[in-house]
């Protein structure tokens, strides 16, 4: 009787991909066979859409003193070229460091499993966002067949765990973008996600960012709003709420800057647009935006 799931760190690949180990290991062409960089191409199959600029400096930086000291996993397509299938901020950073070859491991895998494999690699890193994994784990189910059962067993997670990742897919988008600009947590999204009006989320949803509501305070906000010991929010509780207006407008705005735009408005009608960035980056980043629209 399974007991409980095992960690997948430290397993190997193998563990998390059936097949892996007798079918790819086996047929690896050479460990740590040093490639021309050029010829490795992009994983068409890559989640992963944001690098963070500064965590790549640090890794080009230490590239430069040390090497690349986990080679990367290619597979040969041919004629001399290669194709990522893990490593891909490995090899942006050794391409800042200036390195002419990288060290790889040559595997054979066809496109479901070059797929698994990006997916279960990327999966396994700290700095994803609870949307991210999100998504990943549902790319898995459904480009990779999965039942949440097998990706439970992949990932090395309670199958209760991916079924609370996979309903953050069903809250709304301006609740989505929070979550991946860090402004709302896990605790605060799994809360949200018991509500089944897409309203009163999102109203519950400002409530949170205005008020800075820890996720005990907004669990029992919500307890109490389905209880009817409360009203609801939209009702007259936020005297602070965005008319549906600044609503529709802070949404086109945190689409355009990829940041939970805030408008506060007072009750004579001042206020400010609050952009929020989570580093120097981003602010950058946002900056860089708003002269694009200046000019």
């Amino acid at each position: 009787m399974n007991t409980g799931k095992k960690g997948p760190l430290g397993r190997g690949l193998g563990a998390l991909i059936d097949g892996v180990e007798k079918e790819v290991l086996e047929k690896k062409v050479e460990a740590n066979l040093q490639i021309d960089i050029n010829s490795i191409d992009a994983n068409p199959f890559q989640p992963r859409t944001r690098f963070d600029n500064q965590s790549l400096e640090e890794l080009a930086a230490s590239i430069r003193q040390l090497g690349i000291v986990q080679p990367l996993t290619v597979r040969e397509t041919g004629e001399g070229r290669y194709q990522l299938i893990a490593g891909e901020r490995r090899l942006r950073a050794a391409r800042m460091a200036g390195l002419t070859h990288v060290p790889a491991y040559i595997r054979t895998a066809d496109d479901t499993g070059m797929l698994e494999m990006a997916l279960v690699e990327n999966i396994q890193r700290e700095d994803l966002d609870a949307m991210e994994v999100a998504i990943t784990y549902q790319r898995l189910i459904e480009e990779c067949s999965l039942t949440q059962e097998q990706l439970s067993d992949r990932v090395g997670k309670q199958r209760s765990t991916v079924a609370n990742y996979l309903r953050l897919l069903r809250l709304p988008p301006e609740i989505q973008l929070g979550i991946r600009n860090r402004s709302l947590t896990m605790g605060h999204a799994r809360t949200l996600v018991n509500i089944d009006d897409a309203k009163k989320q999102i109203n519950i949803f400002y409530h949170i960012i205005q008020e800075d509501l820890s996720v005990r305070a907004t669990e029992d906000l919500v307890r109490h709003l389905q209880s009817g010991a409360v009203k609801d929010p939209a009702k007259g509780e936020l005297k602070k709420k965005l008319n549906t207006d600044y609503e529709a407008l802070s949404s086109q705005l945190s689409k355009l800057f990829e940041s939970q735009v805030q408008f506060r408005i007072n009750e004579k009608g001042r206020g400010k647009i609050v952009i929020p960035f989570s580093d120097s980056d981003e602010m950058e980043r946002i900056i860089a935006l708003l002269d694009k629209l200046n000019g």
